[in-house]
């Protein structure tokens, strides 16, 4: 798996926010055998204030991927990339571009417009973004070269709403990196997301609030492989009607 030329080993990407401390985080991306994490910059401030945190970060050897979470404007998030690639270093960044304060939907126009302008800027853009097939054209169209489509709202737990539309992403964006972000809950659900082909799964919830974060975190990455490695075997497909293992042909007829 390539993101923008760089090889990333790991399926799966973690968040850093809401864990009970710093010391459980540390352990938790340590269990998962993630090599990205991502990072708010409300985290960090622009006095360098919250240094602390940033240094734990570091410490995991993990590669940053700051966000623009919280933002709603493509100017806004434009701002916050700027801002979070002078402090961190990187220009990579998960662009997020809030429509909708319920469900936290990406507001898809204005990711397109942010994406476009930070492209041309020298980023190396992830977008956060729906499982809409035209949307992803126009992403792809600006210059993105990875795309990551929700599974469901951020921070719901509720799995993969509409699987098949992840499957047509798949289909359809044959060689493009695709990474589900946000709505998985459980480790059930990111196997389900790898087995339709799915590249990677970046989550925060799911771990950062289990009962126990470190082992969660450890189910999780067994989950993605056992999911990655089950879509590269090729599974049966569904069947409506059951079918004998064992033919019928040759059996023994007793009178």
């Amino acid at each position: 798996m390539r993101f923008y030329g760089t090889e990333i080993a790991s399926p799966l990407l973690l968040g850093t926010a809401q864990y009970p401390s710093p010391a459980i985080l540390q352990a938790a991306i340590e269990a998962s055998g993630t090599e990205v994490v991502t990072v708010s910059l409300r985290r960090e401030t622009a006095d360098g204030s919250g240094a602390g945190f940033f240094d734990v970060l570091r410490q995991t050897g993990c590669r940053l991927l700051p966000n623009t979470a919280g933002c709603h404007s493509a100017q806004e998030a434009v701002t916050t990339a700027r801002m979070a690639r002078d402090l961190f270093d990187t220009d990579w960044i998960k662009l997020e571009v809030i429509g909708h304060s319920d469900t936290l939907q990406p507001d898809v126009f204005a990711l397109v417009e942010a994406a476009r302008v930070l492209l041309e800027d020298g980023f190396k853009v992830f977008p956060y973004t729906t499982d809409d097939l035209v949307v992803g054209e126009k992403l792809l169209d600006a210059g993105c070269e990875v795309l990551m489509p929700w599974g469901a709202p951020i921070g719901s737990g509720q799995g993969l709403r509409n699987p098949d539309a992840l499957r047509s992403m798949r289909a359809h964006f044959p060689e493009v990196p695709l990474v589900v972000d946000a709505g998985i809950g459980r480790p059930s659900d990111a196997t389900q997301a790898m087995e339709r082909g799915m590249d990677a799964i970046l989550l925060n919830t799911a771990v950062a609030k289990a009962g126990d974060p470190v082992g969660m975190a450890r189910a999780m990455a067994l989950a993605v492989e056992a999911g990655r490695a089950g879509f590269r075997a090729d599974p049966m497909d569904r069947r409506a009607m059951a079918v004998p293992s064992t033919p019928i042909l040759g059996l023994a007829e007793l009178a």
